[in-house]
């Protein structure tokens, strides 16, 4: 039957070609109805529906729900519900989208002033129903949004009501809430950015100075903005959780990445451990009113790489594109954030220059009324025999304007028909109460207001600057930036990855893989290690983990490879060709190959061999011990037919490298010999303060030499020191003022005030010692704030007075002098139960200065002391002991001290 009806279908097209319906014309409507309908709808979207507009950053959406909160605002809330019903005058796509945009639009903590459950960004919980939320416009929308006189108005959709075309908004309020929506064909994204940062770079666009503006989220986090090119098309930045290590099995997440819930984190962090990327005990959320995600981890599991491997594997970190996309002319733009925050400037400027026009006209035209009244009053032209006696309201206006005519130099516009019927409809009670010191007054006060317009109008910039000051002054104290701006590192996968499989290799079949039933377990390693594979024959290659791979049965060595690794040493024998060929030995390291490409140990010969092999992870050099094969003719010749050969003695070089001769003669066999030692020397370490980590490529601080006992010491700004190995994969957190290798040797001078002693200034000497958790060197009360910590051996310092013992002349004190050395809990000793007002090192000092500082039993003075200053010394009596005497006693041998200086302290 189809057959049929498609020959008769063309059997019509060919007898009736000019049909309607004919292929031709069909294609052509269609054509047609896609180029007219489809544009309409993608323009009506664009515009009306999915992108802010740069005027005032709103989509019409929230344009026409501040609008409709505006008409019902009488200083009270209103249910959410009521506002939706209002806004639906204006807005003709239902309730739903009109309330989630207002959820939206109150979440973000600009323009509503919410009251009731209006959701929770952090956990992703929704707001309550709307008949049971109320809201009403914020302080601040009030102030910025909203001026009916500088408004464009536009009839709304069913023309019963007047909605505005952009509201008169006079902040870059596009950038500080962002946006996002998907049109046809197009999307925009604009991120958020910090309210104050947005005040202080309008200020200095108007006085032309360069600014530079990055997002900031409300859910806090890290922030990567090397890429973020200005907010353009093409730009990128990365998110971080904010991670914070409670000890070493528990992580704690406080922060998390714009865009992302405590639920998305969570359960990515659930979809890494079940496929065996993490290793995590168990996860708990605490989240209330601040985001509080657990994390506890198993027994042997790092926490620095778990870190990592959070950043690497779940939403704890997110890249984001932005994509500034805004209305502008009537027809969308991409554009810069320094571009529509110059726009937004200069929109603003205009519209207080409207604002003060407006105001300036309204006086002018309150002022020319008010001495009119003022003269028809004073001259009792309301009095006239003539006004009484006229016939009409045309002759009585006549001779009021006769009367008005001297005045008219006085006034500064010219007097209408208007103004006088004005005047006419001035009651006797008015007359009757008309004061005219009063009516002076008001005339002085607006030509006073109209004076102070002028002037800012002829200085629009310094007045827009003085508006965002005062916005920042008013509002900025509730916005601080919450996202720190950080440098990320590049985090690599195989690196942090958990080896979450065990490889196993069958020399008997020739396989390797993780998925093998039998053979003889190698490493543990994860689905994203390569394996590095070393034959007999001297060829080597680098291949992936696979479940089941056959590599061969003439395999010597096979390990997990790791990528740029220059501390794994191969110590290889290889003889050169067939039997009775030259052997050669050498060491070499593998850093990077081509996957699956066979490389060679040797030099390629056919027959060659690898005799002896070892692998190194710390470049040890092993004594071999080589015995020689002698045949019969050469025993009387040959005397030497062993001998031992030192691998440390052969450098190391390249995996291309040909190698030292070994011997020319066939070697019977080599065994070990001796273990060795490492020849590669400790590890260089620098730290990256940017990014907080530690690094073997030369970028940030030196560090030093690092071996296996090497520790690395670490201070922050709370008086809290702790100590670390030195793994790159290391986290470290807080405001570092010192990080060093540990030198338990060393001797720090630290200058506090003790907040268990009334805040008295102490002074100790101590040193830090490995410990295994972080402690305080400022005695553990957290209001305890440190002056100086200096690591100079000889340490002066001088104290000069303040308050009301300001008059007293400073000191200075030689620490090791004045106090001993102790442990780093020792209390210290108290310098003075005066007021202090600063207190300086006179002599700084640095490593570069040790072996040159002076000899302590010369009692030298640096050069910056006064030869008026006296030195506190230290007394030997046990009164001067720190912690064990009573405060009474020290107070009486430092003044025994003072007094042997003639000087009075206490």
């Amino acid at each position: 039957m189809s057959d049929d009806i498609r020959n008769n279908s063309e059997n019509n097209q060919i007898d009736q070609p000019n049909n309607s319906s004919s292929p031709e014309n069909i294609k052509h409507h269609l054509t047609g109805m896609y180029e007219s309908w489809f544009l309409d709808y993608a323009s009506y979207v664009i515009l009306e529906r999915a992108v802010p507009h740069i005027n005032d950053g709103l989509k019409p959406v929230q344009r026409r729900i501040l609008h409709s909160m505006k008409r019902m605002d009488d200083g009270r809330y209103n249910k959410v519900a009521n506002i939706v019903g209002h806004t639906m005058q204006f807005h003709p796509h239902g309730d739903a989208s009109i309330g989630d945009a207002l959820i939206q639009l109150g979440q973000k903590d600009f323009l509503i002033d919410c009251q009731g459950n209006w959701g929770n960004i952090l956990t992703g919980d929704r707001a309550a129903a709307p008949r049971y939320i109320e809201a009403r416009l914020s302080k601040f929308a009030l102030e910025v949004v909203f001026n009916p006189k500088t408004t464009e108005w536009q009839k709304s959709y069913d023309g019963r009501n007047k909605e505005p075309i952009t509201l008169p908004l006079k902040f870059p309020l596009l950038l500080a809430q962002g946006a996002e929506g998907i049109a046809v064909g197009l999307s925009s994204k604009i991120l958020p950015h910090n309210f104050n940062e947005l005040c202080e770079a309008s200020i200095n666009y108007l006085n032309g100075k360069k600014f530079t503006l990055y997002p900031d989220f409300q859910t806090g986090g890290y922030v990567d903005v090397a890429r973020y090119n200005d907010g353009e098309r093409g730009g990128n930045v990365k998110v971080r959780a904010k991670i914070n290590k409670i000890d070493n099995r528990t992580l704690s997440i406080t922060e998390i990445p714009f865009g992302k819930t405590t639920t998305s984190v969570i359960d990515s962090i659930l979809k890494a451990v079940d496929k065996g990327k993490i290793k995590i005990r168990k996860v708990d959320d605490n989240t209330s009113a601040n985001v509080e995600i657990i994390v506890h981890l198993p027994s042997g599991v790092s926490s620095d790489k778990t870190i990592d491997a959070l950043y690497a594997f779940t939403d704890c970190e997110v890249s984001i594109s932005p994509n500034c996309c805004v209305i502008d002319d009537n027809k969308p733009h991409f554009l810069t954030v320094s571009d529509v925050l110059k726009k937004s400037v200069d929109n603003t400027l205009d519209l207080l220059q409207k604002e003060l026009e407006i105001r300036k006209s309204e006086l002018e035209e309150g002022l020319h009324l008010a001495s009119l009244e003022k003269i028809f009053i004073e001259e009792r032209i309301y009095k006239d025999k003539e006004f009484e006696n006229a016939k009409n309201m045309d002759a009585a206006c006549k001779h009021i304007d006769k009367r008005l005519t001297p005045f008219y130099p006085k006034l500064i516009r010219e007097v209408t028909k208007e103004d006088i019927l004005k005047l006419m409809e001035i009651k006797m009670g008015r007359i009757l109460k008309f004061n005219t010191n009063k009516a002076e007054e008001g005339i002085l006060k607006m030509m006073k207001e109209i004076e102070e317009i002028n002037k800012e109008l002829s200085n629009m910039i310094a007045y827009t600057s003085r508006w965002f000051k005062m916005l920042q002054d008013k509002y900025g104290k509730d916005h601080p930036r919450l996202t720190e701006i950080r440098s990320f590192d590049n985090i690599e996968i195989t690196k942090v990855v958990e080896a979450n499989q065990k490889l196993y290799f069958n020399a008997d079949e020739g396989f390797m893989g993780t998925d093998l039933k039998g053979g003889e377990f190698i490493n543990n390693c994860s689905d994203f290690d390569d394996i590095i594979i070393f034959y007999k024959n001297g060829t080597y290659m680098i291949t992936p983990v696979a479940d089941k791979k056959f590599i061969g049965k003439d395999v010597i060595h096979i390990d997990v490879f790791q990528k740029d690794d220059e501390r794994t040493i191969y110590n290889v024998v290889y003889r050169d060709g067939k039997e009775g060929g030259i052997h050669y030995i050498k060491r070499f390291f593998v850093t990077s190959v081509i996957r699956d490409k066979d490389y060679d140990v040797t030099q390629g010969t056919p027959g060659s061999e690898i005799v002896y092999f070892s692998s190194n992870p710390n470049g040890e050099a092993e004594v071999i011990h080589v015995s020689l094969k002698i045949r019969r003719s050469e025993r009387n010749r040959i005397r030497k037919t062993e001998f031992d050969e030192d691998f440390s003695e052969i450098g190391i070089k390249g995996k291309q490298a040909k190698g030292n001769i070994l011997t020319k003669r066939d070697v019977k066999k080599i065994t070990l010999k001796e273990q060795g030692g490492s020849t590669l020397g400790g590890v260089d370490i620098w730290f990256d303060p940017d990014v907080k980590k530690l690094n073997h490529d030369e970028r940030g601080l030196y560090l030093g030499e690092f071996t296996d006992e090497d520790r690395i010491l670490v201070t922050t700004d709370k008086g809290i020191f702790y100590t670390c190995s030195y793994d790159i994969s290391t986290h470290f957190e807080g405001n570092i003022t010192h990080i060093e290798k540990l030198d338990e040797e060393k001797v720090w001078t630290a200058v506090l005030f003790d907040a268990n002693n009334k805040n008295f200034p102490y002074l100790k000497r101590f040193t830090f010692e490995d410990v295994n958790k972080p402690e305080s060197y400022l005695g553990g009360n957290e209001k305890s704030r440190e002056v100086i910590l200096t690591t100079n051996p000889s340490p002066i310092f001088k104290v000069v007075f303040g308050g009301a013992d300001k008059h007293r002349d400073p000191i200075t004190i030689d620490a090791v002098k004045f106090i001993d050395q102790k442990g780093f809990g020792a209390k210290g000793k108290r310098i003075t139960t005066y007021d202090i007002a600063e207190i300086i090192e006179l002599n700084p000092w640095s490593p570069e200065d040790e072996g040159n500082e002076a000899d302590e039993d010369t009692n030298q003075e640096p050069k910056e002391i006064e030869p008026t200053i006296k030195t506190i010394e230290r007394n030997d009596s046990p009164s001067a002991e720190d912690d064990s005497n009573l405060e009474s006693k020290e107070d009486e041998s430092t003044m025994k001290g003072i007094n042997n200086g003639q000087m009075e302290l206490f």
